[in-house]
């Protein structure tokens, strides 16, 4: 199929890109990279009257570092992530779902900020931003704001932007090296979203769980955190038993929809295996 007809600008800063999407109103939409975007306008389920092309402004791409925090422009690439030099936990987390993005060359022209403007609820990037309460910062007309990623996913592609707002850049905690950290996905072939995936993160000092986060996708209309099973892990040792344990409240927690890809049933016994899964493995 093929879109409806459309209009097309291109922004060369973000106060352009903002002053069009005033001018517009909601019928228009921001384009990255496009990867989610352009197949949601070919089925006709997006029908943008103009799109403001922000992809050529250069002060939104990249990433910077300071003792607390990483900051992932938005229109960083997902190829771009996944060979950055980000070090420690939160680095081999970010590479690794990086690589799980799709295929090759969507991951050539797809941003994070884009994956996480989509809010789809089984995108690494969502689950990576719940999991770590990152805050998201939007410029609009009246300036910037934050929005806690809590707040960010509303439901199924509806972020917390308002019509004339721009997702600018988004901040993530820069985990400690005590942080072990995961992800575990299981999807029908490679490149395709995950069916049911968890991603962890948990800090283990002198042989004791000082702080867990435990995130899935695919089993709500946003990223869900998996808040009893994260409870559970707080002040235990890490072994088999204590993730068991966690596993089988996270699946307890999750009540998801069946569809053609699997029941309800098969759903929270993946959540159950890949809980287990994550936690007992590490990316460092």
């Amino acid at each position: 199929m093929k879109p409806q007809a459309f209009a097309y600008e291109r922004a060369e800063s973000v106060d352009q890109a903002v002053a069009a999407l005033v001018e517009h109103g909601d019928e228009a939409k921001v384009l990255a990279g496009g990867q989610s975007l352009l197949p949601m306008m070919n089925f006709r389920l997006a029908r943008p009257e103009v799109l403001i092309d922000i992809g050529g402004i250069s002060d939104l791409r990249g990433w910077s570092l300071s003792q607390d925090t990483v900051t992932i422009r938005s229109l960083t690439r997902h190829c771009d992530i996944q060979n950055s030099d980000v070090p420690g936990p939160l680095g081999a987390l970010l590479r690794y779902a990086a690589g799980l993005v799709g295929h090759l060359p969507i991951r050539i022209r797809g941003t994070f900020g884009g994956s996480l403007a989509h809010s789809d609820p089984s995108s690494e990037w969502c689950m990576m931003a719940t999991l770590l309460d990152a805050r998201m910062h939007v410029m609009g007309p009246s300036g910037a704001r934050v929005i806690d990623a809590r707040d960010f996913f509303l439901t199924v592609f509806t972020p917390a932007i308002e019509f004339d707002e721009v997702l600018t850049h988004i901040e993530l905690p820069a985990l400690g090296s005590n942080y072990r950290v995961n992800l575990k996905e299981f999807a029908r072939r490679a490149g395709d979203f995950a069916i049911v995936a968890v991603m962890s993160a948990i800090e283990v000092r002198d042989n004791v769980i000082t702080d867990a986060r435990l995130c899935a996708g695919g089993v709500s209309d946003r990223a869900l955190r998996l808040v009893q099973a994260e409870a559970a892990l707080i002040g235990q040792a890490p072994t088999p038993e204590t993730f068991a344990q966690a596993a089988s409240l996270a699946s307890q927690e999750v009540d998801p929809n069946g569809d053609l890809h699997g029941s309800k049933e098969f759903r929270q016994d993946l959540v159950k295996a890949l809980t287990k899964r994550s936690l007992a493995g590490s990316l460092t």
